[in-house]
Parts: structure tokens; sequence; C-alpha cells
């Protein structure tokens, strides 16, 4: 190979493995922390952009990014985007309690409804100053699910068993390689039933709607945003940029609010595509757990 077939070779691979991909990470930052809208100015004060996108299995991500935020004095209030057909319990909580700290601190929070908005996605916007839905949303599903694997009959197919040594009679509870007992079914669905009325709890205080009249709505049936909103679920039907308007109104901006999105990292940015999907491309979710999860 000639010299010239050398370096042209060799300015080929420097585009394809170094340049290219460096103006591809360049723009992925730039997108990440392109905070202001056209027409905000740069410098003015505006709102804290977030987003709660996809299964919710892990809160760290959103409340580190939403304290980084709260800190800013360029940060007025919050919009956060819900499109989210809920998840794990714990993080769902950790998720609410930090919006209710921020909005008790005295900084409005502004929920906009996206297609999807429901179980532990609608837990996470209870806390809002005010929830906008569009009105084809899909809200609501106040309920728990527990789920189990049942592995046994498939392994005494296969001539293959578990031997199991227990402290009493419930420590293996929920096991896959064993037959669900009646004892065992009532023991989870007290834990389940005791969750729900936590679920159940939130949602009467922060919707201040009565106990009596919302537990028939909280059977894990869905709502559209128009008959949430007619629920009093919600607060009022509009898109994302009609939410933004409310947020700046409350906040006492005037004109084109500028969005301020939190900084990420390009790792942070590629494990967040990469973060769930064992569970959402293979079907492998973590037994056992509680949800606050539609479907």
């Amino acid at each position: 190979m000639s010299r010239k077939a050398v370096i042209i070779l060799a300015v080929l691979l420097a585009l394809t493995f170094v340049v290219i991909p460096g103006f591809i990470v360049l723009g992925l930052a730039v997108a990440e922390l392109g905070a202001t809208e056209r027409g905000a100015s740069p410098l003015a004060s505006g709102l804290g952009c977030l987003e709660v996108e996809g299964a919710i299995m892990d809160s760290r991500r959103f409340v580190r990014e939403l304290r980084s935020l709260e800190h800013s004095p360029m940060v007025k209030g919050f919009l956060v985007l819900v499109n989210s057909p809920g998840g794990a319990v714990t993080p769902s909580h950790e998720m609410y309690a930090e919006l209710k700290r921020v909005r008790e601190s005295g900084k409005p929070v502004v929920v906009s409804m996206s297609t999807l908005a429901a179980s532990g996605g609608y837990y996470v916007s209870c806390p809002a100053s005010v929830i906008v839905a569009n009105p084809g949303t899909l809200t609501g599903s106040i309920g728990v699910i527990m789920e189990f694997p049942q592995l046994k009959g498939m392994l005494d197919k296969l001539g293959l068993g578990v031997a199991v040594i227990r402290s009493d009679k419930h420590k293996d509870i929920g096991s896959p390689f064993r037959p669900m007992t009646d004892s065992d079914r009532d023991l989870l669905q007290g834990v389940v039933t005791d969750v729900h009325e936590q679920f159940m709890e939130v949602v009467a205080t922060e919707r201040g709607i009565p106990l009596d009249r919302l537990r028939p709505l909280a059977d894990g049936r869905i709502f559209t945003g128009r008959q949430a909103h007619a629920l009093g679920l919600v607060d009022t039907l509009g898109t994302y940029e009609d939410a933004k308007r409310i947020a700046a109104d409350l906040c006492g901006i005037k004109g084109e609010p500028r969005l301020i999105r939190p900084r990420r990292s390009f790792r942070s940015t590629l494990l967040r595509l990469m973060d769930g999907a064992a569970e959402n491309l293979l079907g492998l979710p973590r037994f056992p757990r509680f949800s606050y999860r539609w479907p």
C-alpha cells in the first residue's frame, strides 16, 4: 500500500472513530444542556424542567437533578413532564416526597401529563401545584400489584426440583418453586392492601378528595384526562405549552419562560437510555416487588 493510501486510510479512520463521534457527543451535550427556549433570554430567570419518562424503577437521578436545579437562584419554579405507566412503589414515593417538599418550600410545581401518567406516574404527579392533562391522556390506575413467577409446573415436566430448608412456613413466601398456599395469599393480600391504602391517602390529601368518594375510583381503573378532570384527579386540561404558561404565571415570569434543564454527562445520558432495557424490551422484571404500575 502506498504512503498516500495509508494517509487517506488514517484520515478516514480518524473521521469514523474520533471526529464524527466527537461531534455526536457534542451534539448530545448541547441537547442536554440546551436550556433556553427560542425567544427566551439565556440570562433570565426560568423554570426548572424535568421529565418522568418510562417505567419508574430508580428515583436517584430524578432527585439529584431536582435538587441541583432547586438551589439555582435562576429557577423560580418547576415544570415536570410525566409520561410513565408507573413502576416500583418506593422510588415513586421518593419522587413524590421531593416534589412535595419543593412545593411546600414556596416554589410552584406544575405537572404536564403526556400520553400516559398512570399509577406511579399519577402518584408522582399528585403533589403538583397544578396538574395539566391532555384530554386524551391515560391516567389514574390507583392501585398496587405484586407479582411472582410460577416455575413449578415447568420444573415438574423436566423432572427437576428445588430442596428448601426454611425457619418457618412463610420464609419462602412467593417462591416460584412451590404453589402459593391460601395462607400465603392472605398474608400478601394484607400487605398489598396496606400499600394501596397509603396510595389512596396520598391522593385524598393532595387532591382534596374525601376517601369515601375516592375509594370507588381507586380500583385500578384508568381514566382519560377529561374524565380525570371531571373527577378532580387533575386540575385542568391543556397541552405542554399550556402547562408552561401556567407555571410561568405562578412564578411571575413575563413572556416566554426560559426552561432550565439539569446538566448531564454523556455517561449518564447513555445509562439513562439503557436503563430498564431488560424489563422494557425483554420482559424480565425483578421479583418480588410492589408496583404502582399499569397495566
